[in-house]
């Protein structure tokens, strides 16, 4: 189930109530005016600065700003912690997690000027954003890195579908990997997932072990017009609460709360 609705993004929390069985799902655009980026990288650890600092591109280094401030500041919102006291510790492949608190479990994806932020409790949870757009190569992409059956119904069906087809598929096979925190160590032809643009997102089947593919959900999510995307959690189905999209400044009171 989805909700559209946005909460009342002020310093009253008793609006990010993020229950058990919830799935919160926010899409944040990237942009914000010259003048309030201080107030964004005033949220950030050292680290997180330093890495900014690193990117040769000024266009990038904002995005990564206003990206890690978003997260800090919708975190820091659910577990009642101010954004600046938020440690992050990551997985040998990269995965994060923090100390704001122990049941909360979160992932970020980022495409273009928008960044997918999910977050719910006790569960093992990733989410994957791309822009559908052309690839001069998705054939050869879809024949090598997607399980043989998903590449052959990319290429069954008809040429204006399989663009939208593809990214289904890829957004709904990395947001498993996310979740997982295996990242491409398993490799993305373990396991097949629907792609038809007509049907619902489901695990079809993996490898190794096929009743493992009814431990894991998958749904598809439409934050923005022109992208896929998906988010793949543990155990049985959960309500999905998609919020509007957000602009980073709207974000800025719960930022300062705690």
């Amino acid at each position: 189930m989805c909700d559209s609705r946005l909460p009342n993004l002020s310093r009253d929390q008793r609006d990010f109530r993020l229950q058990s069985r919830d799935v919160h799902v926010w899409t944040i655009h990237r942009g914000a005016p010259d003048p309030m980026l201080p107030k964004f990288q005033s949220l950030l650890a050292d680290e997180e600065l330093d890495r900014a600092n690193r990117f040769r591109f000024e266009h990038l280094r904002r995005s990564y700003i206003i990206s890690r401030a978003a997260l800090r500041m919708l975190l820091g919102c659910y577990s009642r912690t101010a954004p600046k006291n938020i440690h992050f510790d990551y997985s040998p492949n990269g995965k994060p997690s923090s100390n704001a608190s122990a049941d909360i479990c979160f992932n970020a994806s980022h495409s273009k000027a928008f960044t997918l932020l999910a977050f719910t409790r006790e569960c093992n949870i990733g989410v994957d954003l791309e822009e559908i757009r052309p690839l001069s190569d998705m054939t050869a992409i879809a024949r090598q890195f997607f399980c043989a059956d998903e590449a052959a119904e990319l290429l069954s069906l008809p040429a204006a579908e399989r663009r939208h087809a593809f990214f289904l598929c890829w957004t709904r096979k990395e947001a498993y990997l996310k979740a997982t925190g295996d990242g491409l160590s398993i490799g993305l032809d373990r396991f097949r997932v629907s792609l038809r643009p007509s049907e619902p997102a489901r695990f079809i089947h993996f490898a190794e072990e096929v009743p493992s593919a009814k431990r894991w959900v998958l749904h598809d999510l439409k934050p923005v017009q022109g992208y896929a995307a998906a988010v793949a959690y543990s155990g049985t189905p959960r309500t999905i609460q998609v919020f509007a999209l957000s602009e980073p400044t709207q974000l800025l009171d719960i930022g300062r709360i705690g």
